[in-house]
């Protein structure tokens, strides 16, 4: 290591008392995705942070989301391309979760609200700039993006998502680490969507006949939907949300479905969302109307030689750290894919340790806080 590599991973090493402060207070704060207000609390925690270490946080406003925050390490370098480590503060919890689940500690492991997924990604982001900023500088331009809206497609985020991987060398995304240790390098693209069927509300007794069943339709829609499911292509197709009707004793005049699809290969895309597209438009029941809305996506990560070059930096420094890193592919979805798609080098998954991510039992691997700082410390240092 140099001086600079020592001098920074021995402060992180003395770090894990305050990580876990900032940690505890992040998950604290309620910030589901649809809650602003309590999104852009969670920034201001951060930013109080940044503050406090000697650094400034640039906010971009996004109006009906959590603001987008921006902070660079040396504003004397802002003309050039970046290290960017990125990652989201919004959950897919609602507003209350915090009071009823806080943040706790128990055998080696915190709970709590978006502990893992992935408020403990920010923390390491936050330490390693902390890091850099107290030891002066960082041997290549680094730079933070922390976004609100990630855990429903990023619909405000991606736009600067975008704009901020053409402007950087490389972005590391510190979702969680997964349980197995190993950080992702590869991951399926989303499209999330809701299907409305109209039909003709009729009594089910006086006049059945009369009544046109938005239920019996979106029932056929969905059987075949769940047939396009290929899973030797890593192909699925998900109804996660079904709603409709009015009353038991009246034909269903309208009803709802919500739908996940998922995909390895962009190229997949186009021919599925044809296929939806036919399956929606088509009337399994005479009468009914569909049409078809398309609420959030992602794209695909997929692995490049550039991101397998960045992929055997990272190894080589988490290997000084003590940890032995391979990587993944993911089912799951995340903004990595946007920036991978504007040809930035990209990794996911590097923050510290958790899983069972969106449920109560969500947890963190207290042990990996420090040791993946340091791995991402040791990454941004190497890349340059």
């Amino acid at each position: 290591m140099t001086p600079l590599e020592q001098s920074v991973t021995q402060w992180l090493a003395s770090q894990k008392v305050a990580m876990l402060d900032l940690l505890a207070d992040l998950v604290n704060i309620d910030s589901g995705s649809y809650d602003k207000a309590g999104v852009d609390a969670a920034g201001a925690r951060l930013e109080a942070f940044f503050a406090g270490h000697g650094l400034t946080a640039r906010r971009e406003p996004i109006a009906a989301f959590g603001d987008a925050i921006h902070v660079r390490l040396d504003d004397r370098l802002v003309n050039e391309r970046p290290v960017v480590l990125m990652g989201h503060r919004d959950t897919v919890f609602q507003k209350g979760e915090a009071a009823r689940r806080p943040f706790r500690v128990a055998d080696g492991r915190a709970y709590g609200p978006g502990v893992a997924d992935m408020k403990a990604g920010l923390v390491i982001n936050a330490f390693v700039l902390a890091a850099y900023k107290r030891a002066g500088a960082a041997p290549v331009p680094l730079a933070a993006l922390i976004t609100g809206d990630e855990e429903i497609g990023s619909p405000g985020s991606r736009p600067i998502i975008e704009r901020t991987a053409r402007e950087a060398r490389t972005v590391l995304n510190s979702e969680p680490g997964r349980p197995s240790g190993n950080i992702v390098t590869g991951r399926k693209g989303g499209v999330f969507m809701t299907i409305r069927v109209e039909g003709k509300p009729a009594h089910s007794g006086g006049n059945f006949e009369a009544g046109i069943s938005a239920i019996g339709e979106i029932a056929q829609k969905i059987v075949a939907l769940l047939a396009l499911t290929d899973l030797t292509q890593g192909i699925t197709v998900n109804v996660g949300l079904v709603s409709g009707g009015e009353a038991v004793n009246m034909v269903a005049p309208w009803a709802e479905a919500g739908v996940d699809l998922r995909y390895v290969a962009l190229p997949q895309r186009a021919g599925l969302m044809e296929r939806i597209e036919a399956i929606v438009a088509q009337s399994f029941v005479p009468g009914t109307r569909a049409t078809l809305e398309i609420r959030g996506e992602f794209v695909p990560l997929n692995p490049t030689p550039a991101s397998e070059r960045l992929f055997e930096i990272y190894r080589a420094a988490a290997a000084e750290s003590g940890l032995t890193i391979a990587g993944e592919f993911s089912g799951g979805c995340a903004d990595s894919g946007f920036t991978a798609a504007m040809g930035c080098p990209t990794l996911c998954a590097v923050g510290p340790v958790g899983g069972k991510a969106h449920t109560p039992d969500e947890y963190l691997e207290i042990a990996s806080l420090v040791p993946r700082a340091q791995a991402l410390a040791l990454a941004v240092a190497r890349v340059g």
